[in-house]
């Protein structure tokens, strides 16, 4: 076969690199995306914070979309809410990022990509705290050994004791392994149980125990002689436990021949005590959550709004671009022209992250009205794909700008892909959420008689008998996703 030339005609997408940030910085969270602003100031001089310039922000827009004034009575009541698919001519997808950002557009090189602070959403609300570090248990302990007499052996026990308990106050090793790893023949084992006592009667009480019946035994020690049921409390845990935690009250009333009520008496003392003593001490590092939408309900119509405080405010230095035309020589010029173009890009694609995350959130206020109105019952079923044909966006992009960013609601702080959920046939015809099925199930496991819960089957039975088609393996399965434990776990007499 002789070489030929052949000419083909074909398309193709080519990923850029200004397309390859665009698309990096749609699928940051707030913190990442606020340590990627950070780094671009550093490595561009072109690039500075002004927190006090006015720039430019998407305007606000209710549920169907439409720009919403504040100052204007709202004619559009609930009912007649009727969802607004944008034109596709004004859909981004991945590939019209690139065509929205040509190299010689106009620019203004005072143009900020940071939205501008708004008075609807609330600067006190903006954040949720989730909890705060402290010192470890084990830190804990040694401040009390410190405080009390032991002698340098009994010291030397106690800090072998200390090491080898567990974040939930229990202790891990047995006496003869705290005496191995003491390393001295004179010392028995009946010295190292009276530390471990010690050690139990430290704050919290029951820490350092070696089982869960050992850790409440010793908080029972502490109370009253005089308590009410407390010699029948320390019976049934030291000699029933199975029973116990088969949560079998039949059982119990039988061997114990205590009545229902005197039984009732003795489960409100068990529940007093704690079987997790070293839970109560350790706490772990935590993060705030910053929502980067907020949706607040003006004058009857739901608006979403960029959370100004979700990025720093940048915009491109007006001196140094003014430098690219006074450049003593080529190299310098060059120099500034091009980091002038890359700040323009970065700052370009601030604005397209903004404007599709303000509109996928819009979408899914409008799809989800019931639920902002009602709470997660009325949940509507929706995924990816609904709201990226609605948007005429790609089901990929959909998916990175719902992972990591989450909204401000009345109810609470939701990450986007809470809003999602899978579809569920009903007896009539219709779909129900699956969001919405396990807020049914919570709902019904809260109202059940404690002493006698609702099996799998009989709570699939009762969403049956309101139209919605649940099998109980199913039930079992969002009820476990929950933690919610099965009926038999679930009796109690009080």
């Amino acid at each position: 076969m002789k070489p030929s030339l052949q000419l083909r005609i074909g398309q193709q997408l080519t990923m850029t690199p200004q397309l390859q940030q665009a698309i990096k910085l749609l699928q940051l969270s707030s913190i990442e995306l606020q340590q990627e602003i950070q780094e671009a100031l550093d490595a561009n001089p072109l690039l500075e914070s002004d927190d006090e310039f006015e720039q430019y922000q998407p305007p606000a827009k209710d549920n169907n979309g439409d720009e919403f004034n504040q100052g204007a009575e709202s004619s559009q009541t609930d009912d007649s809410f009727e969802p607004e698919v944008p034109d596709s001519s004004e859909a981004m997808t991945e590939q019209n990022i690139a065509e929205d950002l040509p190299l010689d557009s106009h620019w203004d090189d005072l143009v900020s990509a940071a939205p501008v602070a708004n008075n609807n959403f609330n600067g006190d609300e903006d954040t949720v705290y989730q909890g705060e570090t402290s010192e470890t248990l084990q830190d804990y302990l040694r401040w009390q050994m410190q405080l009390t007499p032991f002698s340098e052996t009994d010291r030397t026990i106690a800090e072998i004791i200390i090491e080898a308990i567990d974040d939930n106050g229990l202790l891990t090793i047995d006496v003869d392994e705290i005496l191995e790893a003491l390393g001295q023949p004179d010392v028995e084992a009946d010295e190292v149980e009276a530390v471990i006592k010690r050690i139990q009667l430290f704050d919290p009480v029951g820490v350092g125990a070696r089982s869960i019946q050992e850790c409440l035994l010793v908080q029972l020690r502490q109370f009253d002689p005089n308590t009410p049921y407390l010699k029948e409390t320390q019976q049934i845990i030291r000699d029933y436990t199975d029973f116990l935690a088969n949560r079998d009250f039949r059982s119990l009333m039988r061997v114990t021949k205590l009545k229902e009520e005197e039984l009732k008496e003795v489960m409100r003392l068990i529940h007093s005590l704690n079987p997790r003593p070293g839970a109560d001490v350790i706490r772990q590092e935590q993060s705030y959550i910053v929502p980067d939408v907020s949706v607040a309900k003006i004058k009857g119509r739901w608006v979403v709004e960029l959370n100004p405080d979700a990025m720093p405010k940048i915009r491109i230095n007006e001196q140094y671009a003014a430098m690219s035309r006074q450049a003593r020589n080529a190299s310098d010029g060059q120099f500034i022209r091009s980091h002038l173009q890359e700040a323009k890009w970065f700052l370009k694609s601030l604005e397209s992250r903004n404007e599709t995350l303000l509109k996928v959130a819009n979408c899914i206020v409008q799809q989800q009205q019931a639920f902002f109105e009602h709470g997660e019952e009325a949940m509507k079923p929706m995924v990816l794909n609904d709201v990226a044909e609605m948007v005429s966006m790609h089901e990929s992009t959909i998916s990175r700008v719902t992972t990591q960013k989450y909204m401000h609601t009345p109810r609470g702080i939701f990450e986007l892909k809470f809003f999602f959920s899978s579809h569920v046939s009903t007896e009539s015809g219709g779909e129900c959420s699956s969001t919405a099925i396990r807020a049914f199930i919570k709902k019904l496991v809260a109202a059940e008689n404690p002493a006698k819960p609702l099996s799998d089957s009989r709570m699939a039975e009762i969403l049956s008998e309101q139209g919605i088609n649940v099998a109980r393996r199913t039930i079992a399965k969002y009820r476990e996703a929950m933690f919610i434990p099965p009926s038999n776990q679930r009796k109690s007499l009080i």
